[in-house]
């Protein structure tokens, strides 16, 4: 069997630190009807229904409405603690057994963060010491959030305002992936290459993500996108900011390269026969990216999943991909290409310089060579 090979550019072949990822969804906890309250374990349910329905009609920081999946990131986070205080009975400082999440104090979540360190991030890092994961930095950031509602609704002192808190760092930003050309062409003819003879619906809408994704659309963005979204005649699309500025005026105009327009043109003609596209039927979805086999719009999880397949039947390592490495390799492309920085910035919608430097970082050094040598003999 032929090694699977590495679809990162040449200058960037190092090795990565797995990434924790947690599940984005979790057990379906409904606010209507009221269960009866008959135990510890569920008086905590009952709290984090409170807390699913107060993030989802209250806003954040910014005066902004929760995004979906940052409201079950927050739910999530408070299922592990009720799971963990479900297996692992815990006495409080005031030797009182946690019940409810109310007699969680400092010392009851320090244990549980040592827990969790130990449990998730020591195994996955690479080190054996748990130095590069980050997944107790994201649960403790994300638990924040319960203690929040319970200060505000119980009057419950907030363990995070507490300095015997222990926080747990970030990890080291590691070094971005900057795919090669060559992997994105072997990914691309592995989806029909765009072919008008390859008609059948999962091969070309996969072909048009993938064209899609080239044109440097973070993931979630690309996900939103619905059909009206597009203006193939002018060969752009708009899309909306998931994150700060986001409003019904931020729409933001993408520039699409010509074999964009010719795979996404396919593709809606392929997605006018499916069940859901017809706007007669009770179904009806104008969201761009539709399931195979007649099923809903397509979810982060299936996106992720369609990357690492397609890679891995181009031949190549699936680990080293994600939908987020074309962001890379398209800022890539055109810094090499001499776009400059205020035009990348404005396509991408960043408002900060070091967003232009973070983007295809990896491969600063090989432009800087190529602009140098492209200056010939200076003397």
């Amino acid at each position: 069997m032929t090694a699977a090979r590495n679809p990162l550019r040449a200058q960037q072949r190092v090795r990565s630190a797995d990434t924790a990822r947690s599940s984005e969804s979790t057990r379906t906890l409904s606010a209507a009807p009221v269960r009866s309250v008959r135990s510890a374990e569920d008086v905590r349910l009952a709290t984090i229904a409170e807390l699913e329905l107060h993030l989802s009609t209250t806003t954040n920081k910014h005066g902004r409405p929760f995004q979906r999946r940052t409201v079950n990131a927050y739910k999530y986070a408070a299922t592990q603690l009720h799971h963990w205080l479900t297996r692992s009975p815990q006495i409080n400082t005031v030797g009182v057994g946690v019940q409810s999440f109310t007699d969680v104090d400092t010392a009851t979540l320090n244990r549980y963060f040592r827990w969790y360190y130990t449990e998730h991030d020591v195994p996955k890092s690479q080190d054996g010491k748990g130095g590069y994961t980050g997944g107790t930095s994201t649960t403790q950031r994300n638990l924040r959030a319960l203690f929040l509602y319970l200060a505000e609704e119980y009057d419950h002192p907030n363990p995070y305002d507490d300095p015997k808190l222990q926080r747990y760092a970030t990890p080291p930003m590691g070094k971005p992936k900057t795919l090669s050309e060559e992997f994105i062409t072997d990914c691309l003819a592995a989806t029909g290459n765009g072919s008008p003879k390859v008609r059948d619906f999962e091969t070309v809408r996969n072909h048009a993500i993938l064209r899609t994704l080239t044109e440097g659309l973070r993931s979630d963005e690309l996900l939103n996108l619905r059909v009206q979204d597009l203006d193939l005649p002018n060969g752009t699309l708009v899309v909306v900011p998931i994150k700060m500025d986001r409003n019904s005026l931020d729409g933001r105009v993408i520039p699409l390269q010509p074999k964009t327009v010719k795979a996404l043109t396919r593709y809606l003609r392929v997605r006018a026969e499916h069940r859901m596209a017809n706007p007669n039927s009770p179904d009806h979805l104008d969201w761009l990216w539709l399931g195979t086999r007649n099923r809903g719009e397509l979810g982060y999880q299936g996106l992720h999943r369609l990357v690492k397949k397609i890679a891995t039947a181009a031949g190549y390592d699936p680990a080293h991909v994600s939908p987020h490495s074309f962001c890379h390799t398209w800022a890539d492309d055109l810094k090499a290409a001499g776009v400059s920085g205020e035009h990348i910035m404005a396509v991408r919608g960043w408002k900060s310089p070091a967003m232009l430097r973070r983007y295809g970082a990896d491969m600063a050094s090989r432009r800087a060579v190529d602009a140098v040598h492209a200056l010939g003999d200076r003397y």
